[in-house]
């Protein structure tokens, strides 16, 4: 018997499905979202990561998640060939039914720039409640960081994870993300940016913003940027602070100094 016919099943009341590297075509993708829309109630983990989901397989995937009886609160789809337009898809239906996604990773995916401008309408909707949010290796560019992050600073309280490691930062303004890690509201436990070509330009910005909000972040990874030891010196200096909940600080740098 097909899983669809199953899924579909009123008696049916599957909470988490994983079908990671499936490899689903579109017609199995189109059975599984016709099965869901047909019993979305109980579902609350979905993953899909390493199957190549065409622009199409989004859209009706998304046409689940925009079912306000659909609960799913983790997504995972990392390394799914998503494209701008399947991204804008995504963001449609998060938009339409944004309360109950809690962990989304699209890690792995090439979003450009435009795909974080359109997913960053989905976190500056105060009726989104994200927790965990994993965009590494993404692709994207200081300019789609800022428009996340402005996003973010409109909306800050939920969020307690964020990674954005593997994209290309350089140019990025660190006083951007250091103005979120000092708001008050903003809880962020655990934040990644290894590997985007940071520089210690911006290390300043971001021990002040922690000092300056010392309770919550825990987990602070800068490894494999462009950084010296003398750079990340104020940051380690936070561990020793007793008001600082800081316990691990990772920065293996890409310089030898």
């Amino acid at each position: 018997m097909p899983l669809s016919v199953v899924i579909q099943n009123p008696l049916c009341k599957l909470e988490i499905l994983w079908l990671n590297e499936c490899a689903l075509t579109d017609e199995d993708c189109a059975a599984l979202a016709s099965a869901l829309r047909s019993n979305p109630e109980h579902l609350r983990q979905l993953d899909l990561s390493g199957n190549k989901l065409v622009d199409s397989s989004m859209k009706l995937i998304s046409a689940v998640l925009a079912n306000p009886h659909c609960k799913v609160e983790k997504l995972w789809l990392v390394e799914c060939c998503i494209t701008d337009e399947g991204c804008a898809a995504l963001a449609s239906a998060l938009r339409s039914n944004p309360e109950h996604l809690r962990q989304l990773d699209l890690s792995g995916n090439k979003l450009r720039d435009s795909s974080l401008k359109c997913l960053s309408t989905v976190l500056v909707n105060y009726c989104c409640k994200l927790e965990k949010l994993w965009l590494g290796y993404c692709g994207f560019t200081d300019e789609g960081c800022a428009a996340l992050i402005s996003a973010l600073r409109s909306n800050p309280e939920h969020l307690r994870e964020l990674d954005l490691s593997g994209n290309k930062l350089g140019k990025f303004d660190l006083r951007l993300l250091a103005a979120l890690l000092a708001n008050p509201q903003c809880k962020i436990e655990i934040l990644w940016l290894r590997d985007c070509d940071l520089t210690g330009e911006g290390c300043p910005s971001l021990t002040s913003a922690v000092r300056s909000n010392p309770s919550h972040l825990r987990e602070l990874n800068l490894s494999w940027n462009i950084l010296s030891k003398s750079d990340v010196k104020s940051l380690l200096d936070l561990k020793d602070d007793p008001h600082c909940k800081l316990e691990r600080l990772k920065y293996e740098s890409t310089t030898s100094s």
